[in-house]
């Protein structure tokens, strides 16, 4: 014991830097993102964002939040104190920790057989416990680091295109519970008419980044909860007070009833969707920002080893959340700490009461909401190969992108869509490597050498055909 020493801030910090985990890139782009321990930095990046539409993109994932928390909530499986105050604390703290709008949602596969299978409070944790603890051991032991490594780049891009249709889907559902334009099914606060106009507003000013429309629409949604609410005369039932959280211990049953009933399809989902798809689009979101996959497996562990065993629902990060916060207007972690702190006042001073409102909140924005966020996320799988001036590897790899997202979209799984486009795409590496000449067509342009591994600009012709071999390798280097 004599001869220990503890590290040195300098040790420390290059081991961090030789996290095997955090995607690289073209190092000529610096990263936008000061680290957390630069607080000059960071309130200086805070200060350049500092406007209402910034504020609005906190509110790009509520499409996805409001339905789920209120339907755990009513069917006694979560705590709304708790859900909403451990979701504020930790917007909080991934706020800090990432410096960029890094979503905390619900974790949907276990909310939508807890809600099918009317899981105890117990259950739930179980679920959202198993999960996190084998995610948290993947990410500090590396052993996901093979995820990275061994995942083809359309495979990664058509979970994303998958992920997008199905929440696509979820907004049109929303939408449709209240399908009425007129006659006797028509609710003024909650109808197609409230629907299209938010729709037509949003697509008007979807180039004027400026305009906060989701805080616009989240403003309207209110005004007619509240109207609604006092229209019903239920506004003695809002109790504001001191609500507090309480322990969820569950038993050995409930545990592993959770866990094999609902943990285990959430599983892949978290592993694919919420560490290295979301780890892919915020590289293409935030050019130069190298976000580590250890860091997000990480904040996933610790915040329902933590939340869950309080009457939290489960939650992780997500690729929806984060391309719906950024479509909105969300750029720093000034919208997370905004959201936050709203979370944790609301939780604890109105705490359960406040689904009284909550259930009059219209379906019909929440729909439109969660449908144009989902388009963000689609977006990025134009980047879908890297190989561009390759026609065979070009179709190829649109081949494994929408066979992928087929897969989840018709299966319903995130695990099953990734394991029908590794299929895929081994299927089709075969065909190019067991071709008896070895040559691939090439586009018109393009140089013997472009359809190889490595994407050396010297490889495209065009300045334009370097932004996008660029491009291309950009969203390589997410699959690490």
């Amino acid at each position: 014991m004599a001869g220990f020493r503890l590290p040195t801030r300098e040790q420390v910090v290059a081991f961090i830097k030789e996290d095997k985990w955090e995607t690289g890139g073209d190092d000529s782009v610096p990263n936008p993102v000061p680290p957390c321990w630069d607080i000059k930095g960071r309130g200086r990046r805070m200060r350049e964002h500092f406007t209402l539409r910034e504020f609005s993109g906190a509110l790009g994932d509520i499409g996805t939040l409001v339905p789920i928390l209120i339907s755990l909530t009513l069917q006694g499986s979560a705590s709304l104190t708790s859900s909403l105050f451990f979701g504020g604390l930790w917007n909080i703290m991934t706020g800090f920790i990432y410096g960029v709008p890094m979503c905390v949602q619900p974790m949907k596969s276990i909310a939508a057989i807890a809600l099918a299978n009317k899981f105890t409070a117990g259950e739930l944790a179980g679920a959202g416990l198993g999960v996190s603890a084998i995610v948290f051991f993947l990410g500090v032991s590396r052993l996901l680091w093979l995820v990275t490594r061994l995942v083809p780049l359309p495979v990664v891009k058509g979970l994303q295109l998958g992920t997008c249709f199905q929440l696509c889907k979820k907004g049109v559902e929303l939408v449709k519970q209240h399908p009425a334009f007129w006659g006797s099914g028509l609710v003024w606060s909650d109808n197609l008419w409230w629907a299209t106009s938010s729709f037509v507003l949003v697509l008007l000013v979807y180039e004027r980044r400026r305009v906060p429309v989701a805080l616009l629409v989240f403003m309207v949604g209110v005004a007619f909860a509240l109207a609604q609410t006092g229209t019903h005369g239920q506004f003695g039932d809002v109790e504001p007070g001191a609500h507090f959280v309480h322990a969820v211990v569950p038993t050995a049953r409930e545990f592993r009833s959770g866990f094999l009933s609902a943990g285990l399809g959430q599983l892949p989902l978290t592993l694919l969707n919420s560490v290295v798809a979301l780890a892919a689009l915020a590289r293409e979101l935030f050019p130069g920002y190298r976000p580590s996959m250890t860091h997000i497996t990480g904040t996933i562990g610790v915040m329902n080893l933590v939340g869950c065993f309080l009457g939290s629902m489960p939650f992780c990060h997500g690729s929806g959340g984060l391309a719906g916060q950024y479509f909105f207007g969300a750029r720093t972690e000034l919208s997370l700490y905004a959201l936050g702190v709203v979370k944790i006042v609301i939780g604890v001073v109105f705490g359960e009461s406040l689904l009284v409102v909550l259930r009059w909140f219209p379906s019909s924005l929440l729909g439109v909401m969660l449908f144009m966020a989902s388009i963000e996320l689609g977006l990025v799988a134009r980047n879908f190969t890297q190989h561009p001036h390759n026609e065979r590897r070009r179709r190829h790899d649109f081949v494994v992108v929408l066979v992928t997202s087929a897969g989840l979209v018709g299966f319903s799984h995130d695990g099953l869509g990734f394991l029908v486009g590794m299929a895929t795409a081994l299927a089709l590496w075969g065909h190019r490597h067991l071709r008896p000449d070895g040559a691939e067509p090439l586009l018109p342009g393009s140089k013997p050498g472009s359809g190889a591994s490595s994407l050396a600009a010297d490889d495209f012709a065009a300045p334009a055909d370097q932004q996008r071999a660029a491009a291309a390798r950009s969203a390589m280097d997410n699959c690490g």
